[in-house]
């Protein structure tokens, strides 16, 4: 019987009328006695030497089979482009669906609507399933499926085959079924690829991209989605913000990893995760405008991106402290310390991350400077005690030539605003190079003035790199400082609070005291 309706299904109308009529009737008993068993008193099925048992299934079995075969046929690769997908949905829609809905009618009249409606409906959600579960499946070309699919329930009044009420909702429910599993497939490609896209984009071995790439990424695919309907545009939206908060969370643990980096790679890498946080700031900052973020997704986020900004600066300001420390600490006995090369790394390292022009990019700046001022100082004040007139001399003129690279430097990577920058090296020099006793108490005023927390032992090692000092004016020195030394304020620039001095001149005997 059943090889009858498949190959009644290749004939003419009149021949597959007939046979499903043949095929109708009997499965028409059978739902009859089924109903009379269940309303009898007896409760149960009597037996019975012919029924057609399994007639209903097979038959749903047979028309799936058929119906899957009579699709065309279309498989998704890495090269098929959305031309390609829009002409098979038109080969769908002008071709095979318009089959289906004729061939209904044949079933509505001989009673096996239903069974068809499931079959229909079983072939059509395998080949949707196919065009969507495939890896090669974009979020344009799954938008594409989608939007065919919608389309078709509007023009069809939510039915494949037209018959809406005689299918008692069968061929609805499978509609809106497919629609509902496409979405939520399209929905999941969307999250994979922004995942994707903002990984590639903030890729260690890669150029950061800009702020406008990244909020493309995250914007595109809700736009594409705007026209097709306000609900997908929501639910696209929802599921970008929420990668982008689940990308800022994978990334946060990647960082942590970044502190383990020190030298001249620590001090790279740190520099670039901050651009990138710049970035990823000013991204957010953008999306709460253009989406429709949440309070908690916008705490989560911000706090996300001020914590591990602030770890990671931390970390940066470190690394360049110790790479100093290390580099002056013999500075002013060796000819060739490295001082010079870490200052042109700094450099080419700061204009690299100027380019960005973000807003954190002066403030780190300015506090490398304080780092390097500071290390310089110290590492001077140390090294002066106790150093003959030679080697006074060979320390003066490698200030000089070191504040002319600090200058540099600086003025390349800040611009105008380098000259608002502390300068105790020039103010030191002023004082050491200062031609007779008068000069050098003039020159000693704007070290006290700009420095509250210069302390005696400071300034007599000064004086010990000075030449030709006699002993009054030392005395004369030391009780000017007295007479206008001053607590410091809060906010003062506190350059030699934490700079020890040990052991030096003796400012009544002349000798080198510990």
């Amino acid at each position: 019987m059943l090889s009858a309706v498949s190959k009644a299904l290749g004939g003419s109308d009149e021949m597959l009328l007939q046979t499903l009529q043949s095929v109708g009737e009997p499965l028409k008993w059978q739902k009859q006695k089924k109903e009379e068993w269940l309303s009898s008193e007896q409760g149960m099925e009597p037996s019975s030497t012919w029924r057609p048992n399994f007639w209903g299934k097979d038959l749903e079995k047979e028309l799936t089979q058929y119906w899957t075969a009579q699709i065309p046929h279309f498989i998704p690769t890495g090269d098929t482009d959305e031309t390609a997908l829009k002409q098979h949905l038109s080969q769908l829609e002008t071709t095979f669906l318009p089959k289906l809905e004729h061939r209904s009618g044949f079933f509505k009249e001989a009673g096996l609507l239903i069974p068809y409606a499931r079959c229909c409906h079983a072939s059509l959600s395998s080949h949707f399933s196919a065009l969507t579960d495939s890896e090669h499946c974009t979020f344009s070309q799954g938008l594409l499926v989608y939007e065919w699919c919608l389309k078709a329930y509007r023009r069809g009044s939510g039915t494949w085959l037209g018959h809406r009420q005689s299918s008692e909702h069968i061929d609805v429910q499978s509609l809106m079924w497919i629609i509902l599993k496409t979405e939520e497939k399209l929905l999941a490609v969307a999250r994979k690829e922004v995942g994707k896209a903002l990984n590639e984009a903030f890729d260690a071995g890669k150029t950061p991209c800009t702020d406008a790439a990244i909020i493309q990424i995250l914007t595109e695919k809700t736009k594409a989605a705007h026209h097709i309907s306000e609900s997908l545009r929501e639910k696209v939206e929802a599921v970008c913000l929420e990668e982008y908060l689940s990308f800022l969370d994978s990334y946060e643990n990647k960082v942590k990893s970044l502190l383990q980096h020190d030298g001249f790679h620590g001090i790279s890498s740190s520099l670039r995760t901050i651009e990138n946080f710049c970035i990823l700031r000013n991204v957010w900052y953008n999306l709460t405008y253009l989406c429709s973020a949440s309070t908690d997704q916008d705490v989560k986020i911000k706090g996300i991106i001020d914590r591990t900004e602030d770890k990671i600066t931390e970390h940066l300001l470190q690394t360049v402290t110790a790479e100093v420390k290390g580099t002056l600490k013999d500075h002013f006995r060796k000819s060739d310390s490295g001082f010079g090369r870490i200052l042109e790394f700094l450099q080419q390292s700061f204009l690299v991350f100027k380019k960005k022009k973000t807003e954190k990019y002066q403030g780190l700046v300015k506090s490398v400077n304080n780092i390097i001022t500071e290390e310089y100082v110290q590492a001077l004040l140390a090294t002066s005690r106790k150093s003959s007139v030679r080697r006074r001399r060979q320390i003066v003129s490698k200030m000089e030539e070191d504040h002319r690279m600090l200058q540099t430097t600086f003025k390349e990577c800040l611009g105008p605003t380098a000259d608002a920058l502390k300068d105790p090296i020039k103010i030191i020099l002023g004082l050491i190079q200062a031609p007779d006793a008068e000069g050098t108490k003039i020159a000693l005023l704007p070290m006290l003035s700009q420095f509250p927390d210069l302390r005696e032992e400071h300034l007599s090692a000064v004086l010990d790199i000075k030449e030709s000092l006699r002993q009054e004016d030392r005395i004369a020195l030391l009780k000017i400082f007295h007479d206008n030394c001053r607590k410091p304020d809060i906010e003062s620039n506190l350059l030699f609070e934490d700079i020890e001095v040990e052991g030096g001149m003796c400012a009544r005997c002349c000798c080198f005291c510990s």
